[in-house]
C-alpha cells in the first residue's frame, strides 16, 4: 500500500515504520470519512495508553497511593493533553475526514486529534507489539517531569473549585449548559460556571458537558488568580 506524503512523514516523527500501513491509514481515518474508520483503534489505544501510564507512575511514583496515583494518570491522559500531544504530531495534517467535518473544521477538533492519537496508538500495538508501543508512547511524554508535585496539581479544575468553596462554607457552583453545536455524535457543550458568594460567572466549551464544565471551573480558577 502506498501512503500518502503526510502518513510517510508521520511515521518519521514517531520513529516507527508500520509493516501494514493499512493500520496507519485506518488510525487516520474519521468516521465522516469511510466505514474503515478509527474507533476500533481507539478503544484499543486507550487501553493501551492508560496500562503504559500506569506503569509510569507505578514505577515512578512508589510512595503514592492508589487514588493520587488514578488521578494523576487520569490528568496525564485527558482530552486537553492527548489533543496536545496530537498537536505536537501533526496529526490535525494527516486525518482524513468527509467534506462535511473538514468544512466545519474538524481537523482541529480536540475529540478528534484526542482519538485519532489513542487511535495511533492502537495501531502501533496491533503492528508491532506492546513494547514499541510503550516505548513510543513514553516518548510522547518525555517531556512531562513525574514527580510527587503531580499528586497536588492532578486534580480537576470542578474538584478544586468545589474544595476551595467548601473549605469557605461557600455555596457550591451551578452549571448550566447554554447551547450545543453540532452533529449528536460530535457536539460542543457551551457551559456556564456560576458561583454565588463571589458572584462570578464564566463559560467554557467542551466536546461534552463534563468537559464543558471542567473548561467553564477552570475559567473562574484563572480569574480568583489573576485577582491575587
Amino acid at each position: 500500500m502506498n501512503l500518502a506524503k503526510p502518513l510517510l512523514a508521520l511515521q518519521e516523527r514517531i520513529g516507527y515504520t508500520f509493516q501494514k500501513p493499512a493500520l496507519l491509514q485506518q488510525a487516520m481515518t474519521h468516521r465522516s470519512f469511510s466505514s474503515e474508520h478509527y474507533e476500533r483503534l481507539e478503544y484499543l489505544g486507550d487501553a493501551v495508553i492508560n496500562v503504559i501510564v500506569s506503569d509510569l507512575l507505578y514505577q515512578a511514583l512508589p510512595d503514592l497511593p492508589e487514588g493520587q496515583l488514578s488521578r494523576i494518570r487520569s490528568n496525564l491522559v485527558k482530552q486537553d493533553s492527548l489533543h496536545s500531544l496530537a498537536l505536537k504530531l501533526g496529526l490535525s495534517h494527516c486525518l482524513r475526514l468527509g467534506e462535511g467535518e473538514a468544512k466545519s473544521g474538524g481537523a482541529k477538533r480536540p475529540s478528534i486529534l484526542a482519538d485519532s492519537l489513542e487511535a495511533l496508538l492502537g495501531a502501533v500495538y496491533l503492528d508491532a507489539g506492546y513494547d514499541t508501543a510503550q516505548r513510543i508512547a513514553k516518548t510522547w511524554l518525555e517531556d512531562i517531569r513525574v514527580d510527587m508535585n503531580m499528586s497536588q496539581t492532578a486534580k480537576d479544575a470542578k474538584t478544586e473549585l468545589q474544595e476551595w468553596l467548601q473549605a469557605r462554607k461557600m455555596p457550591l457552583a451551578v452549571y448550566s449548559v447554554i447551547g450545543t453545536v453540532g452533529a449528536a455524535h460530535e457536539q460542543t457543550f457551551d457551559v456556564e460556571c456560576y458561583v454565588p458568594s463571589l458572584k462570578k460567572t464564566e463559560r467554557g466549551i467542551g466536546s461534552t458537558r463534563r468537559a464543558g464544565e471542567q473548561a467553564a471551573a477552570q475559567a473562574i480558577l484563572d480569574t480568583m488568580k489573576d485577582s491575587k
